[in-house]
């Protein structure tokens, strides 16, 4: 949707979360169940390679990857109604785990961070870009 003078803006949101995987073998085990079921869009050699990746990442990165939908992204947004989401994506990589709150200050203070990028993406095995996202497409 665009506004009263017919130029469209758009707004890159960047959100960054570090989790703890508190069992490995679990969340191995979910994103299994994922691969597995029958409405997965895989064929039985990428149900096979899947669930070979899942289980041979110790980190538990690639197993999150199927557990989470990029659309879960849009509800962050859904009730603001001047705006329209057009695409989700999500990324997943492992971390050294949360970041020091006073160096994160300290390394964003006095610069403006139009086109500056902090997010770095987990290739996703599934899709073919490597980015697992799900685009929207509005009328209007």
């Amino acid at each position: 949707m665009s506004d009263e003078s017919g130029t469209e803006r758009y707004l890159r949101l960047t959100v960054e979360l570090t989790v703890e995987v508190q069992d490995i073998a679990s969340l191995q085990a979910a994103a299994l169940k994922e691969i597995n079921h029958p409405d997965a869009d895989l064929d039985d050699d990428e149900r096979k390679e899947q669930a070979e990746l899942v289980s041979a990442d110790e980190t538990g990165a690639t197993a999150l990857q199927w557990l989470i939908e990029p659309d879960h992204v849009l509800g962050l947004i859904e009730h603001v109604e001047q705006i329209e989401p057009r695409e989700a994506v999500l990324g997943v990589e492992p971390s050294e785990g949360p970041s020091d709150e006073d160096e994160d200050e300290d390394d964003h203070a006095g610069h403006d961070h139009a086109g500056h990028n902090h997010r770095r993406g987990f290739r996703h095995p599934e899709h073919p870009t490597g980015i697992h996202s799900m685009g929207t497409s509005g009328a209007g």
